[in-house]
């Protein structure tokens, strides 16, 4: 049997492949792919060729191992239905995996073999559409918990992509003094409206750091963000997030640099303004939630936030894996037109 996949072979080169599905061995299962959803911040960084070659590519998820050298495969939102078993398959088994829709961590690619240890059903009540949205709603709550929001707060969040716009769409359900979004597309900053910041700022304007301030201003005293996100995957941005924060606040690094340089200015108010820096992935739970939250729990949350907010009205593009090096090349060099872009199969 062979299967169509989509291959990154050099900067700003991706191309789809045809090659043999893997043979299915006991405790797997064959997945025709549905639909996957493209990371545009990760997969561009792996497009242009800036991703670390010394560091792997996912060290949790058995599907994206190896390190970050052409020729890779990538992606990590497919959902697929389960058409085969491998031999040996229980009466159980069958009746539960057998024609189910799940989720998996796999790189793009038309049919997949994974143990099914690692695929996760997609429950009855939502659509494909909005499962492939998974891994960016997990994102998004890991970061609300990383970055623990107070009532009361003023928060800023510093990139509207995918990510951005989900985690806006969290905070904007918490009590908080004020959410104030930056990004440089109109797209998405009428999204970030819709989904419930109180302002949205284009960060490229020369007055944005003050707009942004004006933005969460609700009184007389007023130094700063208490709290605030960056996750543009832009490196200037981080020098951006810190002038915003007050004294004391809190800085949630989530973007993912690759091997772009990051230029900070530390030796003016950071000095003495003691906030913290802090890092946000999601591949392993933060040492504070660790005595209490599984993954498991964190992946429960994802989905019923999945179920509240709807995330496929985000998607902008629906177009077949054939077109894999035209939607790179889209993305690349025309992001202002992209939210979340979907390969159909």
């Amino acid at each position: 049997m062979k299967r169509q996949s989509v291959y990154f072979l050099e900067p700003f080169r991706a191309e789809l492949r045809e090659e043999a599905v893997p043979l299915l061995r006991p405790g797997e299962a064959l997945v025709e792919t549905v639909l996957s959803a493209i990371s545009s911040g990760t997969e561009l960084l792996i497009y242009r060729g800036l991703a670390p070659e010394e560091l792997a590519v996912d060290e949790t998820i058995q599907s994206l191992s190896g390190e970050f050298v052409f020729p890779l495969k990538y992606g990590y939102a497919a959902v697929g239905r389960v058409i085969d078993l491998g031999l040996g398959a229980s009466p159980e088994e069958k009746t539960t995996w057998q024609d189910r829709l799940v989720f998996a961590f796999n790189p793009h690619e038309s049919h997949f073999v994974s143990a099914t240890a690692n695929l996760i059903p997609v429950p009855e009540d939502i659509v494909p559409e909005a499962a492939v949205f998974l891994p960016n709603m997990e994102t998004a709550v890991s970061l609300v918990m990383d970055g623990r929001p107070v009532i009361g707060e003023r928060v800023a969040v510093l990139g509207q992509g995918v990510v951005g716009l989900l985690t806006t769409a969290l905070l904007a359900g918490l009590p908080l003094a004020g959410l104030v979004t930056l990004d440089a597309y109109p797209l998405r900053r009428e999204w970030s409206s819709r989904l419930g910041a109180t302002a949205t700022i284009d960060p490229l304007r020369p007055e944005a750091r003050q707009q942004a301030l004006d933005g969460l201003q609700s009184e007389r005293e007023f130094s700063g963000t208490d709290l605030t996100y960056e996750i543009s995957g832009a490196p200037q941005a981080l020098d951006l997030a810190i002038h915003l924060t007050g004294d004391h606040g809190r800085v949630v690094i989530g973007s993912w640099y690759g091997r772009k340089p990051v230029e900070l200015s530390l030796g003016g108010r950071f000095h003495r303004a003691q906030m913290q820096l802090v890092s946000s992935q999601v591949s392993t739970l933060a040492a504070p939630w660790r005595g209490r939250w599984s993954k498991g729990r964190r992946l429960a949350v994802a989905w019923e936030m999945i179920r509240r907010h709807q995330p496929q009205r985000l998607i902008t593009h629906r177009l077949p894996i054939t077109q894999a090096a035209e939607v790179y090349r889209l993305l690349d060099e025309r992001p202002d037109e992209a939210v979340q872009v979907i390969f159909t199969y």
